[in-house]
């Protein structure tokens, strides 16, 4: 009966650190013994349920559930120094993910040097937390530079384009 009080609590020690971590999943081999814990998954920010796989190409309803700090919404207008010294606007990542230039596997990238692109214009997907999200220039201009590659890993404020301002 011991073992089976030691192993309940490990059990349960599991499952806090699957809760604390955010995981859903967990299997633990040793030996012979297995045991696989599976949580029932929780809503995404936005209201979409997350799924295992990744599915490139559906539109999010929003780039972030969090408001833009107040330096965000300039953060494409601040301009960089380029090459030639040249002014170049940035288009900033707004959340923390996986960068994709394409809305699927066989697509074109959305956007290359030289393509114009107007503040509607969507110029990559970023997916966090299995959610697609559009990112739009929100600047008129002509892309100079691409600063990521597809399935890179991204961080909030990273440069991923500079462009050529209007």
């Amino acid at each position: 009966m011991a073992d089976k009080d030691a192993d309940f609590k490990k059990i349960k020690r599991l499952i806090k650190i699957m809760k604390e971590n955010g995981l859903v999943e967990i299997e633990i081999k040793h030996g012979d013994d297995k045991i696989a814990l599976k949580r029932a998954q929780p809503q995404s920010v936005v209201g979409q349920p997350i799924t295992g796989i990744p599915v490139i190409g559906y539109e999010s309803a929003a780039v972030s559930p969090f408001p833009p700090p107040a330096d965000a919404a300039a953060s494409t207008d601040q301009a960089a120094s380029g090459e030639g010294g040249e002014d170049l606007a940035e288009i900033k990542s707004p959340i923390v993910g996986t960068f994709y230039a394409t809305p699927s596997p066989d697509s074109e990238d959305y956007v290359e040097v030289g393509s114009r692109v107007d503040p509607q214009t969507v110029v990559c997907i970023i997916e966090a937390m299995k959610v697609m999200n559009e990112i739009k220039a929100e600047i008129s201009g002509t892309i100079s530079e691409i600063l990521v590659s597809n399935g890179q890993a991204v961080e909030y404020g990273q440069v991923l384009f500079r462009v050529k301002a209007d």
